[in-house]
This record gives C-alpha cells, structure tokens and sequence, in this order.
C-alpha cells in the first residue's frame, strides 16, 4: 500500500502526512528484541479460541505524544488530533498473549484538554482499570501528564484503540491494533488494516456544541468527506461560500498493489464518528473470515457493512493473469442511514505499477454494492454471520434487563438522548469503578450515572429497543457479547441459532427495531454499554454495566490508577473543565 505518487510530487509542501501500515506476516510477529518464543512451533502453542488463553510474557511497549496539528487528509486543512505526529495513529501489532504497553504523553494544547485511550474489545479480565473510560474505570490523564497502559492480548484478530475522551476520536484520535492468533483459513498475504472513517471539517469541540445544544436543526451533522486510510479527495470547489480555509484539490488517494492468484487478507475497521460504511472491490469477490474479534464460518458477499467500531476481515482472491487496477470502494450509507455530504471513499488495487499511473480506474461497481449502499442500513443475517468456534450461552438468564433509547429536551431545553429516559453524564474525579472497589455502589441513586448493578448473576440478558429515527451501533465493552436476536419490530422470544449464536462487541440496533444480547458473566467490573456515534454518546447514550461487585471490591487495582486521579484533581483545582456533553 501506497499514497499516489503523482498526487505526493505535485502537493509535496502541503501538509497530508497520513499513514501507510506495512503488510503484516501471514502467520505471526516474529522478534528478537523481545524475543518471540515459538511452544510447538508458534507464541500461542496450540491454543485456539475455543480453549485457554495463552500468556507468552512478551511485552509489547510502544510511546504515543499526542498532539494537536494541521493536516489535510482530503486536501481540507483542519486541526487533528495526532499520535508521534500521524494520522490515523501508529498501528499496534502483538501475538495473541502478548502483554502490550503503551505510555501516553498528554501534549494537547489550544486549548488543554484530558485524554484515555480505550482499546477497543479487549476484554481486560486482570486489567479492568486498564479499559480507559475517563470517569468509568479511570480520571483523564491531565494536560501535561503520562500514564502507561499495561494489558494482555486476550483475543485476537483486527481492532483500533481510540480517545474515550469526549468526541475526540472524531478528531482524528484513533489507530489500528492487530492481534495475532491461530488461522482457521489459509491465505497467502496480509494485506493489515484499512481504516475507513467519516470526516468533518469542523473541529469536534463546536460539532458537540450544536448535537448538545438547543437548536433541533443542527443536532445530526453532515460529514465532510469519506477516507480510507486517512485520504481521498475533496472537491474544494464545494467549500462553502466565504471559508477562506486552505484547500487543495488531488490531495491523492491510496493504493493495494494485489498479485495475480493470490489470497489477500484485508482487515477492515470502521473507525469513523457517525456513517455506517458500505466496502467493496469492483470484480473482486469478499470471502469474510472474522467480524470483530471473532472468526465465523466464511461465506462470500460483494459488499460488507460496518457500523461505527466493527471490524471485518475478508479474503480476496487476485485475479489470474490480472494486469489493470480496480476500484476499491467504501460509501456512507444512504437512505437514512447516515449522514454524508460527500460519502464517496476510493482507493486503488492494482495489479501493476503502469496501471497506478492512469488514475482511479474507470471500473464498475457491483449492483450488490449499489444497492446496499441505498437500502440496507443493517449488518448482515444473524443466519450467516456464525461463529467458527460454538459457544452456547445460558438458555435461561437469570435476569433480562429492558432499555428503551429515547431522544428528546431536558429541562434548559438541551437535546440529549436517553436510555430508560436517563441521560448519562460522567464525573471524571469519580470513575464508577474504583468507586465500586471501595464499597461504594450507591451511585445507582445518581439518574445521570446510568448504573445497572447486575450483582452476582451468573448470567445477564440485555432487550435493547428503539423506536426513534436513527440506527445505532451498539457497543459493550469487557465482553464478546451473543447477539441473539436483531431486527426491526418487536422481538418475539426467539433465539437465531441458540447452540451457536453470533459473538461480537458492536451491532447495529435498526431504526424502529430491537437488540437483544447476553453475556456470561465472567469478568467483574464496571462495562460501558453504549452506542458508538460519537454524536450520540456525547448525547448521553449510555449506560454502565456493573457485574459482580463483590468480586470488584476484591480487585487489587494499582496505585497510578488513584495517582491518576490525584493529577487530575490538580489540574482542575487550577481550570474548570468545560464539560459540555457527557464526557464520552
């Protein structure tokens, strides 16, 4: 993969410097410093997701600066948020059982803001503090300071990391995160992650503003453009009138070289703010292998949908004798779906390097493409999506939890979304779980908390209903939860595969529809439950799930984590933080 080369010879001063992840080892990271030990001939042994964990005692260490910058990834020059100057961030690459450590450095100025970095579906089983929620299971690390996050690689395939911070992974504060682990299909080349993200020309300070604010026709913005990896090109003749903005057109594209007859492993991962992505190849059938962090059963499609935070790996097969380029595209849903002024993304395949040189291929797109891009703003059936590796859940959940989304005024005329009509707002000095370590469950009492105290059931049903106007990705964190059911209207009890169902960390809930999950209750700790518009937990989409108290009261939470919250108490005895939305 590559930025176009003629596009980075003609605009070499302007400032686009967006990232190109390498292609990854078909098999495994291979090291020396650490060393990568091989127990029956790979860092897992002969583990698989159907048993044990491994723990390889290799620790991964990686130092992100983080920063406020100006770059033009579609040729806009905006403010985005960077990790050691890149956007999107670095990618972090580590062996299923690998310990990985990441030391954050809060350089953000103009103005200072907290930052945690979240990593997205590791389920944290001995570091629940380590989850980076500010205000859930951490306080913010401050303007100025550092903080090392310390976990295991307890699942593997395709994710990204990003700010839990208020909306500040809409400004560019997010990067892939590859776990690698057993195979359960063959390929030939790794072709690594392919981020696919929404884009606004806005900062994401005054966006939240007007999706909090008191004005109905500024609450669901439009995004700007569409990218994958960071690039695509903006017409700047549709700037709008008098934005003196410096904007370039051709700020290029990005290309996948393929090679005839071989399999190709790309991993997709929606890590955008508000659109469902729609992807495709022109030609190229998609093999998908994994959704999440969960390998399933393969089956072949044209196109693959993504909600915000979904992943999905897919096979490509290069086609024999193949010397030309093709489209690889991805579109902001339609119809309804999401919201998109420009929802275009596209990049290259190409065979070889002559091909490149003609530009964006004049290739068409399949009909299944078009037509999901317009009338589906859902993920795939339950029915096809099963998982390679059953796991059967509790047939009979102890408890089964009702939420209704709501969305409407509170009492100073803010819009807010609400889940059983609470809307939820965090108090970044008192994160729920350590709150809970020491005792302290009576938070439930406080609405704006949104606390769902499960005690010691050993299993937990969650019957999420929405009536509204908008799909929403729905996020739980600390576990692959069961899908059980989805759909529009009301469910009616059943089960879409009980022996085996669909295992994942994000699915779309569909407008006037219904989602119905479970999980077993494994991992003591306090879980967002939320959805992933960045917009709409912002609004107060959320809730906490808090499974097993007296077991979180046993956790041995280490020290930085108070330390954390002690610097954090300083800096704002100095600056009032000005939380205008949840804090999510």
């Amino acid at each position: 993969m590559r930025f176009s080369g003629i596009a980075a010879l003609l605009f070499s001063s302007f400032v686009y410097a967006q990232t190109d992840y390498p292609e990854l080892p078909a098999d495994f990271l291979r090291t020396t410093s650490p060393n990568t030990p091989l127990p029956q001939g790979f860092p897992w042994g002969a583990k698989t997701a159907s048993n044990t964990n491994p723990y390889s005692n290799v620790i991964r260490a990686y130092d992100f600066t983080i920063k406020r910058e100006k770059k033009a990834p579609d040729g806009y020059l905006k403010n985005v948020l960077v990790i050691n100057g890149q956007f999107p961030g670095p990618l972090i690459e580590a062996n299923w059982g690998d310990t990985i450590q990441v030391t954050v450095h809060n350089q953000i100025t103009a103005p200072d803001e907290g930052v945690a970095l979240h990593w997205h579906g590791i389920l944290q089983k001995q570091s629940q503090w380590m989850d980076g929620v500010p205000g859930v299971n951490q306080c913010p690390i401050p303007p100025g300071g550092s903080f090392t996050y310390s976990f295991i690689a307890d699942l593997y395939g395709t994710s990204w990391y990003h700010s839990h911070y208020s909306a500040q992974y809409a400004g560019g504060l997010i990067g892939p995160m590859i776990i690698h682990g057993p195979t359960h299909v063959s390929y030939d080349i790794d072709k690594g992650p392919i981020m696919l993200t929404d884009h606004f020309h806005r900062d994401y300070l005054s966006i939240v503003a007007d999706v909090v604010g008191t004005d109905i026709s500024k609450i669901a913005p439009l995004s700007d453009s569409n990218l994958i990896q960071g690039r695509n090109n903006f017409n700047c003749s549709d700037v709008a009138a008098g934005d003196t903005t410096k904007c370039s057109n051709n700020a290029g594209i990005t290309n996948f070289r393929f090679s005839p007859g071989k399999v190709h492993r790309l991993r997709l991962i929606n890590a955008g703010s508000e659109g469902v992505q729609k992807f495709s190849i022109d030609g190229h059938n998609l093999s998908v292998i994994a959704n999440d962090f969960v390998p399933i059963v393969p089956y072949t499609t044209q196109v693959v949908t993504l909600g915000i935070g979904q992943r999905t790996d897919v096979l490509v097969t290069g086609i024999p004798g193949a010397t030309g380029s093709y489209a690889m595209r991805s579109s902001i849903a339609g119809g309804g779906c999401s919201l998109a002024s420009h929802p275009d993304a596209i990049a290259i395949v190409y065979y070889n390097h002559a091909a490149v040189a003609l530009g964006t291929p004049n290739t068409t797109a399949w009909p299944a493409f078009t037509a999901s891009v317009t009338g589906q703003c859902a993920n795939d059936l339950l029915t096809e999506t099963v998982p390679f590796f059953p796991i059967t859940p509790d047939p009979a959940p102890p408890i089964t939890q009702d939420i209704d989304i709501g969305f409407g005024q509170n009492a100073s005329g803010n819009w807010l979304w609400t889940m059983n009509k609470s809307s939820f707002r965090a108090n970044y000095n008192q994160p729920i779980l350590l709150l809970s370590n020491l005792g302290n469950n009576s938070y439930p009492d406080s609405p704006q908390w949104n606390v769902y105290n499960f005690g010691s059931n050993s299993s937990i049903r969650i019957h999420i209903t929405n009536p509204g106007f908008a799909a929403h990705p729905i996020h739980l964190h600390g576990h692959n939860m069961f899908v059980e059911n989805v759909g529009t209207g009301t469910w009616d009890g059943t089960v879409v595969n009980p022996s085996n169902p669909q295992r994942r960390d994000v699915q779309i809930l569909p407008v006037g529809g219904f989602l119905v999950l479970q999980i077993t209750a494994d991992n003591p700790g306090a879980w967002p439950l939320h959805c992933h518009i960045a917009w709409h937990v912002s609004g107060g989409l959320y809730v906490t799930v808090v499974e097993r108290p007296d077991d979180i009261a046993k956790l041995q939470i280490p020290s930085i984590i108070a330390q954390t919250c002690r610097d954090w108490a300083t800096f704002t005895g100095k600056e009032v933080v000005n939380q205008i939305d949840s804090g999510l």
